[in-house]
């Protein structure tokens, strides 16, 4: 069949993006799902960061690629092999496949499933497959983490996808458990494993920041910290029920975070995929603290830990990649809590797209204007 699509064909690409036009839009063919793959009608997709460093160079992958790894569909055509899905289901994407058999499968860290990420890192399916090809030449156009959500229809891996009941919850917000709330949810609940009462920092506040935010009071935190350079993102903290807001460009933050904290908070959370938001949450972490960064830098950034105070304050440092979820389990769970008034998801969305507007919605992204935008799919 043919799909429309937004192609990424060469990377870095500068913005504004508007004028730049990284993404292409045109009609692209889509092969029929393998035995263990679904054909998914993608009716919400959102725009994330992991994207726009596919775009300017910070994340290089195989291209031409089509973009796009949050969204929450409905399945059209299942496989020959499967046999828990059916046409009608909806589903979320999660990007990172898990086969399951594994070793960090087998241990319960669905986030580094092994085979998941060599597919990833191929730009192909669990299977090996590229199902999507150019209308012309028919050349391959590659998945981008399994997903490819940045059309009107993909077809993914059973590894990539969770049914989910929830026909009442509009699809643009179940596109946001697939990646912002899995990994900024998730960073608190399963890699802090925050517990009621605790100090929770979080730096850095975009969709999975604030994400980390609303996990963080979910998980009992009675301080929770919001960090950022713009003041309408502090102002939006605020609103979610951050009990404090801090300018991350305030000189001399630091000994005010650990002063008004009596030495520092019991989690940080970097979620900016910057080194000095890394290097800040480290500072602000109290003596027998932990601090976590799920933010993705450039591949080429390092960060210098001073080794006695990491011995001496018996400090912890730990990376959380996916929220160390494992999609079948905490993707509903999250959804559990959605519904339960206790993780109010929705207020992060910030905007609708189309996607003809795609291109300047990673403007705004770059730009810090949005918390989370989804492009919505009109299947009318």
């Amino acid at each position: 069949m043919q799909t429309r699509a937004a192609v990424l064909k060469s990377s870095p690409v500068s913005a504004p993006y508007a004028e730049s036009r990284p993404l292409v839009i045109e009609t692209v063919e889509l092969d029929p799902p393998g035995p263990e793959e679904v054909l998914v009608r993608i009716e919400a997709a959102g725009l994330c960061h992991s994207d726009l460093s596919v775009i300017n160079g910070n994340r290089p992958r195989p291209l031409p690629m089509v973009l796009g790894h949050e969204a929450a569909g409905t399945v059209v055509q299942v496989g020959s092999a499967i046999r828990d899905l059916r046409e009608g289901d909806r589903v979320v994407m999660a990007f990172q496949p898990t086969c399951g058999s594994c070793l960090p499968c087998a241990e319960g860290r669905a986030a580094l499933c092994i085979p998941g990420a060599e597919a990833n890192g191929k730009g192909v399916l669990m299977s090996g497959e590229i199902r999507l090809h150019d209308c012309g030449d028919h050349h391959d156009i590659h998945h981008h983490c399994g997903v490819s959500a940045y059309a009107d229809h993909a077809v993914i891996s059973r590894h990539s996808l969770v049914r989910v009941d929830a026909d009442d919850i509009p699809f643009e917000e179940l596109a946001l458990f697939g990646c912002a709330v899995q990994t900024g949810v998730g960073a608190v609940l399963n890699t802090c494993r925050v517990q009621p009462g605790q100090s929770v920092a979080i730096i850095g506040l975009g969709g999975v920041g604030m994400a980390a935010l609303l996990g963080a009071l979910a998980a009992g935190a009675t301080e929770v910290l919001a960090i950022d350079l713009a003041e309408d993102k502090l102002a939006f903290a605020r609103e979610l029920g951050a009990t404090r807001c801090y300018n991350a460009g305030e000189e001399g933050l630091v000994e005010r975070i650990r002063a008004e904290t009596g030495g520092g908070v019991d989690h940080a959370v970097e979620l900016a995929g910057a080194v000095p938001a890394f290097q800040l949450a480290y500072a602000i972490t109290r003596r027998g603290g932990q601090t976590v960064t799920a933010g993705l830098a450039p591949p080429s950034a390092e960060f210098k830990l001073p080794a006695v105070n990491l011995v001496a304050d018996e400090r912890t440092v730990k990376g959380s990649y996916m929220g160390s979820c494992v999609p079948q389990r905490d993707i509903p769970r999250f959804i559990r809590m959605y519904r339960a008034g206790i993780l109010p998801v929705d207020k992060l969305l910030t905007g609708r797209l189309t996607l003809d507007q795609i291109n300047e919605g990673f403007d705004w992204l770059d730009r810090g204007e949005a918390i989370r935008q989804v492009v919505v799919f009109d299947h009318g």
